[in-house]
């Protein structure tokens, strides 16, 4: 979380309902959302210096797997665009059918307001970006809401700190030939979570970092 003191605590308190452990890092964070997740329940783990969303995740897996009794874990945005009952069932897909990752799609879903037009676009050419450079089959490339096994944590070892991390993972997903399924999610596109999210220029940025990956034989 980076400078999220206005939603992450209603976010927390929510997932407590389902989730007995729930680990936060902030990554740098100028606001008072560190104390604000830790009132709501939450575990904090910080930065000192804001990384990027790719480094917290990260530090957030290595945290993880200090605990043997972690079987699965979920990654969930702290802006409130993504519901506890989605990360629910997905928990219970990985459980069910034995994979090891499961991804969630907004496309499969239906989102409670419409993707905005430019971000539709943007996010179904990172899709075709990802099943030629993957060969990964999937409807959603950057979704934040994602349930990994033990051993698909052990496997990511994430070195892109920026907004790339998610077509990093998806690699890592192929690379070591992780199984996977998508699950239907529901987006919720506030006014808050759109001011939050990434800007669509900033897919030029990823593209080009994961070229840089792919040409240091990193990927």
């Amino acid at each position: 979380m980076y400078n999220e003191a206005a939603s992450v605590g209603a976010v927390v308190r929510d997932l407590r309902w389902s989730f007995s452990r729930i680990v936060c890092v902030d990554d740098g964070s100028s606001d008072d959302c560190a104390r604000v997740a830790a009132e709501a329940g939450a575990t904090v783990v910080r930065h000192p210096a804001n990384l990027g969303q790719g480094a917290a995740l990260q530090t957030g897996f290595t945290y993880a797997l200090r605990d043997p009794e972690v079987a699965y874990l979920v990654t969930f945005d702290s802006d409130g665009q993504h519901r506890r009952v989605d990360a629910e069932a997905m928990v219970t897909t990985a459980r069910n059918e034995g994979v090891d990752v499961v991804l969630g799609s907004r496309f499969l879903g239906e989102a409670e307001v419409e993707v905005p037009p430019l971000r539709r676009l943007v996010l179904r050419a990172a899709t075709t970006f990802t099943r030629l450079s993957t060969g990964l089959d999937l409807t959603d490339t950057h979704n934040g809401l994602r349930v990994l096994s033990r051993r698909a944590v052990e496997s990511m070892d994430l070195t892109l700190d920026g907004m790339a991390h998610a077509s990093q993972l998806l690699s890592r997903i192929a690379q070591h030939r992780l199984s996977y399924v998508e699950a239907p999610v529901t987006i919720a596109y506030t006014d808050y979570s759109r001011s939050r999210g990434q800007s669509n220029v900033n897919a030029l940025n990823i593209a080009f970092d994961l070229a840089l990956e792919r040409l240091r034989g990193q990927g």
